[in-house]
C-alpha cells in the first residue's frame, strides 16, 4: 500500500505541473475504477522505472499515453523488468542524431531536373576546378571525359587563369619519367608518358599554353608534350645541323594553343631557327644583325624569359640579356652588369617585369637574392633575399643553384656535397617556402632533381 500510496502522489504531482503548463494530461487512473487500482498493485513484483528522454520529440507510456510539455518536449519509456536504466549519450552523439534527423528525402537530387543541366553552364563550372578534381571528375562517364577534345570547353579553359604554375622536373635516379610538383596541394606527381621514346633522355626546355617543350640531350630533336593528358609530339628535323648546346625559348600566337606557338633556338655563334607549329616547319627569318657581338657567350644555366612575344636570354660576355621579338623577328641586347659577388645567375620574369636570382656570397657566408631590372638604368636593383635563418645552412659550403621554373613563381635547387634544398619563392608574395622531397610512389629514396621548368596546367592544350 505504501508503494501505491507514493504511485499515487508521483502521478498527482504530474498532472499539478501539467495544469500549470496548459498540457492535457489524460489520467494514470480513475479514482472509481477499483479493477484498475487492482491492476496496479498486481505489478509491484516487476517494478517499472520511468525516465525522461530529452532527445526524442513525443513517445508513448506503457501504461497511460501520458504526454508531457512543458519548455522542452518530453517523454517517458518504460523499461524492461531487470534492465537497468540506459547510460546518457554523449553531446557529440545527441548533435550527430539531430542532425541526421534533419535530412529531408525530398532534397536528393532529381534525375529530370538536372538531366537538362545547361551544357555550356557544365562546362564553365568544370573548367573552373582544380586540376585534381577534374581528373577524378572525368572518370565518372565517358561524356564528361570527352570534354577534353571539346571546343567549347577549350574556349571556358582559356578564360580561367590559373594562379600558379606546376613544375616539370627530371631526376637524377629516374631520367626517363619526370615528377611534376603541384605547389597548391604541396604534392610531387609521378605522370607516366609511355609515347615518348623509352631510350631517349629527353630534358624540359621551355614550357607555354600548357605545353612543355624538351630537347633530347644529344641537342638534335624537339618533342613538345602536355603531361597532363600526356599527349605529344616530335618535331621536324631542324634545317641547320647544330649539335652544340642550345637556349630555347617558346611563346603563344595568342592566348591559347588553338592559335599556334613558336619555338626559337639559338646557339652561341649566332645560329638560330624559329618553329612554327601552324606550318610545323621550321624556319630562319634571318641572320643574327651585326651590332650583336659574337660569340653571344649565352647562360645556358639560365632558363629564358618570355613575356608577351618576346624572349630574353642571359648573357656573360659581355655581361647584359638579349632579346628576340617572335612578330617582327628583331634582335636586340642589352648591357646589364651583374651584381657584385654574385654566382649561379638566372633569369625570371612576374607580371611583365624581368628579374633575376642568384647567389651572393661574402667570406663563408651563402645567400640567395633577387633583383629586379630598373628599365631607366638598365641595372639589377636587389628586392629579396632569402630568410637568414636558412641561409645558416649554406654557411661554409659549396653551394650550386639551378632553377627549375621561373614564370611569377620560382623553384630553386640548392645543393652540396652535404645537402640537397629544394625552395620556391613568390615574386608577388615575397613569400619562401621549402618544398617537400621528392619519393616514388611506393619507395622511399629522396630522388634528386636534376633539371625543370614551369608551365601553366590546361588540360586542353594540344600540341
Amino acid at each position: 500500500m505504501e508503494d501505491l500510496a507514493m504511485l499515487r502522489q508521483l502521478i498527482s504531482h504530474f498532472q499539478e505541473l501539467s495544469q500549470l503548463y496548459g498540457s492535457h494530461t489524460t489520467p494514470f487512473y480513475s479514482s472509481t475504477s477499483h479493477s484498475h487500482n487492482h491492476h496496479l498493485v498486481s505489478h509491484r513484483s516487476s517494478p517499472r522505472w520511468c525516465f525522461l528522454n530529452l532527445d526524442e520529440n513525443s513517445a508513448v507510456d506503457d501504461y497511460s499515453n501520458v504526454i508531457v510539455r512543458a519548455g522542452k518536449s518530453g517523454n517517458f519509456r518504460m523499461l524492461e523488468p531487470h534492465k537497468p536504466p540506459p547510460s546518457k549519450k554523449p553531446r557529440k552523439e545527441r548533435s550527430r542524431g539531430k542532425l541526421s534527423g534533419q535530412t529531408n528525402p525530398s532534397e536528393v537530387m532529381e534525375q529530370q531536373i538536372w538531366k537538362e543541366f545547361p551544357e555550356d553552364l557544365l562546362e564553365a563550372v568544370v573548367a573552373r576546378l582544380p586540376i585534381a578534381t577534374f581528373f577524378r571528375f572525368r572518370s565518372v562517364c565517358r561524356k564528361w571525359n570527352s570534354m577534353l577534345t571539346s571546343h567549347s570547353f577549350s574556349q571556358h579553359c582559356a578564360q580561367v587563369t590559373q594562379a600558379q604554375p606546376w613544375f616539370y622536373t627530371i631526376t637524377h635516379e629516374n631520367v626517363n619519367t619526370g615528377a611534376i610538383y603541384d605547389p597548391s596541394m604541396k604534392k610531387w606527381r609521378h605522370p607516366s608518358i609511355p609515347s615518348l621514346p623509352p631510350k631517349v633522355i629527353l630534358l624540359p626546355v621551355a614550357s607555354a599554353g600548357g605545353l612543355v617543350c624538351f630537347l633530347d640531350i644529344g641537342h638534335r630533336y624537339f618533342y613538345v608534350c602536355n603531361p597532363l593528358t600526356q599527349t605529344w609530339k616530335e618535331l621536324p628535323t631542324r634545317s641547320v645541323k647544330v649539335w652544340s648546346r642550345v637556349a630555347v625559348g617558346m611563346t603563344l600566337n595568342g592566348t591559347s594553343t588553338d592559335g599556334g606557338y613558336k619555338i626559337l633556338w639559338v646557339g652561341r655563334d649566332g645560329e638560330y631557327e624559329v618553329y612554327d607549329s601552324i606550318m610545323n616547319s621550321w624556319m630562319r627569318p634571318g641572320n643574327m644583325p651585326s651590332g650583336i657581338k659574337l660569340p653571344l657567350s649565352l647562360n645556358f644555366r639560365s632558363h629564358a624569359a618570355s613575356i608577351d612575344n618576346t624572349i630574353y636570354f642571359l648573357r656573360s660576355d659581355p655581361e647584359g640579356i638579349v632579346a628576340y621579338n617572335m612578330i617582327c623577328g628583331a634582335w636586340k641586347q642589352f648591357s646589364v652588369p651583374t651584381p657584385p659577388h654574385s654566382t649561379d645567375h638566372t633569369l625570371a620574369e612576374c607580371g611583365g617585369q624581368i628579374m633575376l636570382a642568384g647567389l651572393v656570397t661574402k667570406n663563408a657566408a651563402t645567400c640567395v637574392c633577387i633583383w629586379e631590372l630598373q628599365k631607366m638604368t638598365l641595372l639589377w636593383k636587389e628586392v629579396d633575399r632569402m630568410p637568414n635563418i636558412w641561409c645558416l645552412e649554406f654557411y661554409g659550403k659549396h653551394v650550386r643553384m639551378t632553377c627549375l621554373g621561373n614564370k611569377g613563381l620560382l623553384m630553386l635547387s640548392l645543393r652540396s656535397r652535404q645537402m640537397n634544398r629544394i625552395v620556391t619563392y613568390d615574386v608577388l608574395k615575397r613569400e619562401w617556402l621549402k618544398v617537400p622531397s621528392c619519393v616514388l610512389p611506393r619507395g622511399r629514396k629522396r630522388q634528386w632533381i636534376a633539371c625543370g621548368t614551369a608551365f601553366y596546367p590546361c588540360l586542353t592544350a594540344a600540341p
